[in-house]
């Protein structure tokens, strides 16, 4: 009988990271000087998630899938997606600016790398004074003015950079120029994919004194151009309620915010569930036992389980992931 399943976190040294996973979701990335990110639930080679707990603790999440098929990520995911885990769970401390960058299409990723493309969102869980986000551009531009914006240094001008707090979201399709700011710890949700190709990296050099290499020819491609929706999703935190704040053919997000029991009952979705815990700890119980969710853990929901209760130990906070139907 499949049960809720944790796994082990992938720890990721970047060059912009920080430590705030250890300060702020209590994670312990040692030895890494700085962690920029870390992988929660993941199945893109060579980085695939352990299980952690449980008789199958041990195994990996790939050979989950190809195990118990429809029961762990649902019939209808199955039947799109096949051995292929579709989503990819981080967290991402920005200590530094990232490098503006674009990710390809399925079409586009499929054509050049024989992978899936990358339609991610942000939820920002902690902003320092004046942090921002960019996410596309200040003002309608065509790939040659963003070519002439390139060779001159001045792709910063044309950058639409918006300031965030915390419980803010941005949803990030394909073929969007974006960028996270120095100064966030956000949770990202993402197509199972790690094809990024970067514009503009500030002239920053790597610890042998190299500038980072960036994928401009890809990256012009890759652009939607006419995509203009850059807006920013800031909506109150209401209690005991589901609140949606993303759906799109690859996932759903939804937040939670509550201090009283909430029945869960997943009629309908034909998927796996995961949930991310920002705040408190949740006793989730399901027909079979119980697991324990606290701030910074992640907990898969395979599509066997109908239903579970969450209970929350103090007002707490998840965000909750599924993929739709249609795949």
């Amino acid at each position: 009988m499949l049960y809720p399943l944790k796994f082990q976190t992938i720890y990721k040294e970047k060059i912009w990271g920080g430590d705030k996973v250890k300060r702020l979701l209590n994670k312990d990335f040692s030895p890494l000087k700085n962690c920029g990110e870390t992988w929660e639930i993941a199945a893109v080679e060579p980085d695939c998630s352990v299980v952690s707990n449980g008789f199958l603790a041990g195994n990996t999440l790939a050979e989950l899938v190809e195990i118990y098929m429809g029961d762990l990520v649902g019939e209808s995911v199955f039947d799109a997606y096949g051995l292929d885990f579709p989503l990819l769970i981080k967290f991402i401390d920005a200590k530094d600016d990232l490098s503006i960058q674009v990710h390809p299409d399925d079409v586009l990723a499929e054509k050049l790398h024989h992978a899936n493309g990358k339609t991610e969102m942000w939820y920002v869980i902690d902003a320092e004074q004046d942090a921002k986000l960019n996410i596309g551009f200040s003002t309608h531009i065509t790939r040659p003015m963003l070519e002439e914006h390139i060779e001159k240094g001045t792709l910063e001008q044309v950058l639409n950079f918006v300031s965030v707090q915390a419980d803010d979201a941005a949803f990030i399709p394909a073929g969007k120029v974006h960028a996270i700011g120095k100064g966030i710890l956000l949770a990202e949700i993402q197509q199972s994919s790690d094809v990024t190709y970067r514009l503009y990296d500030y002239n920053r050099k790597d610890e042998q004194g190299n500038y980072r290499k960036l994928h401009l020819k890809q990256a012009y491609e890759a652009i939607h151009y006419n995509d203009a929706d850059n807006s920013l999703i800031r909506r109150p935190c209401k209690k005991n309620t589901t609140d949606n704040l993303v759906k799109n053919p690859y996932f759903v997000c939804n937040r939670l915010v509550f201090d009283q029991n909430v029945e869960k009952i997943y009629e309908g979705i034909d998927s796996f569930v995961i949930y991310i815990c920002l705040e408190g700890t949740i006793n989730i119980q399901y027909s079979e036992g119980e697991e324990t969710l606290s701030k910074g853990e992640c907990l898969l929901i395979p599509a066997c389980i109908d239903s579970v209760r969450l209970c929350p130990c103090s007002c707490s906070k998840l965000l909750e992931v599924y993929c739709p139907a249609c795949g």
